[in-house]
């Protein structure tokens, strides 16, 4: 069975030691425990060859869309950022020729440069041939739906690409105001991956919603991770309470929602988050993830083995849904 993941990650270590310490800490990235027993992720994020290989291939996993694991060139201003995005973007292209039949990629953008954010998605697609972008979160307290970043969201539909937004660290008022007060290590899993940062990416797609975005890009597509990050439990809630109070939009958010987003099951492996989007999002709008090195890949292919869907319901998930919306060759011979 083909089986394609698109939320994994790489990291470049010799692009992140340009970036200020200062900036990486203001932007709140703390140290991370390794686990007691197996690999470290920090340890497996620069390795792009066979170790990665070999471990796709124990839980059988066909190809990985890879995306730069912060931090990355939204750190870095003006001509940095750019000139950083660009070094990174062509690191992963090199790392892909080397195994064009496992292997795809999703641009990093110099998110601080929105300007120039166009000019390297279509460089990436264009030369590289790279299937769409991923963004961390908010840059500098942006999220995709402020003004400047119309030109990049009106060059992805152009480009006919998607948008992978994944979440990033809260902003430090955000931190302060939610967060703080806690165990160090209770309030670096709150803040991220156990709450904070499933709400912030949940967030970043309504207010594209609520802020017109989504209708003045009606042929833009989004991804998100992590079952949704929380949206397939809301949507009814969302519209029956909006009801009243909003008027300004072409379509209910529900809709619009479940017309340009897609979503992954990267890093969650249980079984209610996966009914709850099947059943609000259906099947055509699920693409199986990994969230690699984060997530082992044996996890993800347990999950796979202890699902139970139709067969065509299955392959839509594995492979025939990204297939389609990345329009993804790669692995497919």
């Amino acid at each position: 069975m083909r089986v394609v993941a698109l939320e994994e990650h790489f990291a470049v270590p010799a692009l992140v030691r340009r970036v200020d310490p200062n900036a990486i800490s203001r932007r709140g990235f703390r140290p991370r425990k390794a686990p007691a027993h197996g690999p470290n992720p920090l340890e497996l994020l620069p390795e792009i060859g066979e170790q990665r290989l070999k471990s796709m291939d124990e839980a059988g996993i066909t190809v990985q869309v890879l995306s730069n694991s912060g931090p990355g060139p939204d750190l870095l201003p003006g001509s940095d950022g750019v000139a950083m995005a660009r070094e990174m973007n062509d690191h992963l292209a090199t790392a892909i020729a080397r195994h064009p039949d496992r292997l795809a990629g999703f641009a990093a953008l110099p998110m601080q440069s929105p300007d120039a954010c166009a000019d390297e998605l279509a460089r990436a697609v264009k030369d590289l041939r790279f299937v769409g972008a991923l963004i961390n979160g908010t840059t500098e307290g942006r999220f995709l739906d402020h003004p400047s970043y119309d030109g990049l969201l009106a060059a992805a539909v152009e480009l006919d690409v998607p948008i992978y937004i994944h979440p990033h660290l809260p902003p430090e008022p955000v931190r302060q105001a939610y967060y703080s007060n806690l165990e160090p290590g209770a309030g670096r899993v709150l803040e991220s991956a156990a709450w904070g940062w499933h709400s912030e990416t949940a967030i970043h797609v309504l207010r594209m919603v609520l802020a017109g975005t989504l209708d003045r890009h009606p042929r833009l597509r989004l991804i998100i991770g992590h079952m949704g990050e929380m949206l397939p439990v809301m949507l009814a809630r969302i519209d029956e309470v909006s009801a009243l109070d909003i008027e300004h939009l072409k379509r209910p958010i529900s809709r619009t929602i479940l017309d340009q987003v897609w979503l992954t099951t990267s890093g969650i492996f249980s079984e209610p988050p996966f009914l709850a989007a099947l059943l609000t999002f259906g099947i055509d709008r699920i693409v199986f993830s990994v969230d690699y090195p984060y997530a082992p890949n044996t996890k993800g292919r347990d999950f796979l083995d202890g699902i139970s869907l139709a067969p065509a319901d299955m392959a839509k998930f594995t492979h025939k849904n990204a297939d389609a919306l990345l329009k993804l060759k790669v692995g497919a011979g």
